[in-house]
């Protein structure tokens, strides 16, 4: 889903997705990042961005060697999603926003069940407008 809003005489463009599941095939992920890329292609350079999505994986803990894409307030350990996250960052000059803020793990963790606690769902922002954005964390009683 995208919407585009004029706030000020800026253009943001809002932007919502649902990456598919760890357990689904790799084409079908392609194919959901494709499509987001074309998303992120239709948009001029010149307008805001700001996705937040769940994308099924781990962006991870720490950002040696991503250090232009995501801060160093991750979850866990990153899997193939979480890198197929930073590659679309990276392909988009894009940012994490949720791991550049050093914050407890319940204002970081979006996803609980069975005892386990994970990180999910990002925001990400145009790396040109992150130092518009002084706080990201996540508000646990809205988590549904």
């Amino acid at each position: 889903m995208s919407l585009k809003l004029e706030i000020e005489g800026v253009m943001l463009n809002v932007v919502n997705g649902y990456a598919p599941q760890v357990s689904c095939e790799l084409e079908e992920k392609e194919r959901f990042w494709s499509e987001l890329d074309e998303v992120m292609e239709s948009i001029p350079t010149g307008e805001r961005v700001v996705i937040g999505a769940d994308f099924n994986g781990h962006v991870g803990e720490g950002n040696r060697g991503d250090e232009e894409v995501m801060g160093k307030f991750g979850v866990k350990e990153r899997n193939l999603e979480g890198q197929m996250v930073v590659d679309f960052d990276k392909r988009m000059d894009m940012a994490v926003v949720n791991t550049y803020f050093q914050k407890r793990e319940e204002h970081r963790v979006t996803y609980k069940s069975g005892g386990r606690r994970t990180q999910v769902d990002y925001i990400l922002c145009r790396r040109g407008n992150l130092k518009e954005i002084s706080d990201c964390k996540v508000v646990e009683w809205e988590r549904v």
